[in-house]
């Protein structure tokens, strides 16, 4: 049974994943020459015209698969936490990010590794892309409306973050670091760059991302009322 036999059973959304992992799979391996419709519906198992009616050929499945990376990636930022106090959102959002570039790696070089050359989002996809990052302002505008947070606008302190976290597990995917180093290396990294941002007599972040091996994560304060 191929791919495109197993994911018709589940239905069409099961089908479409199907064909889109094959794509960036084959795209982040093999390179852009091999993203053919005739090379992708071979390596699924299914005719080129489910390809061409469910996309409408190569362009629109390419734009597919830098849509299907940033609908993925703000499902994992949106689930990544429900604490009430945001500056534990933010440490929880940080690590999430990390554990998407790492579960989806080559949908993460899709994103941001400008692997697919020559592709340029349309105006409603880039806008679609943008909600990822209006999840981390929204959080850091939080902070700032508890005091947990000062000193800069909302979407210069989230470019901040975005900008370091991008760099460490753009890093950490391509090898530079092993896992045990990375973890610790990015651990810091959140808490240091929100640490200017904290009033004058907190300057200590007082989280860092956890993962399921670590330690119960310390007693937290209780936002300010407002």
């Amino acid at each position: 049974m191929t791919a495109y036999q197993q994911a018709q059973q589940v239905g069409q959304s099961a089908v479409r994943a199907t064909i889109l992992d094959a794509a960036t799979h084959l795209l982040v391996t093999d390179g852009p020459a091999a993203l053919t419709v005739r090379r992708i519906s071979a390596e699924v198992g299914c005719s080129t015209k489910v390809i061409y009616t469910m996309f409408g050929g190569k362009d629109g499945l390419v734009e597919a698969l830098w849509l299907e990376g940033f609908a993925r990636f703000e499902r994992r930022l949106l689930e990544a936490s429900g604490d009430p106090d945001p500056l534990y959102r933010l440490g929880d959002i940080g690590a999430a990010y990390r554990s998407y570039a790492l579960a989806e790696p080559d949908y993460y070089r899709v994103m941001f590794h400008g692997v697919m050359r020559g592709f340029e989002p349309s105006a409603c996809a880039k806008d679609t892309s943008r909600g990822s990052f209006g999840i981390l302002v929204s959080v850091v505008q939080e902070c700032l409306d508890q005091g947990r947070l000062r000193g800069a606008p909302a979407a210069e302190i989230a470019d901040l973050i975005w900008m370091a976290v991008h760099g460490a597990v753009s890093l950490e995917i391509s090898g530079f670091f092993g896992t045990a180093e990375a973890q610790e290396r990015f651990n810091l990294l959140c808490s240091s760059v929100l640490s200017p941002f904290r009033p004058s007599q907190e300057r200590t972040v007082p989280w860092l991302p956890h993962t399921e091996a670590d330690s119960p994560r310390p007693p937290r304060r209780s936002p300010p009322s407002t």
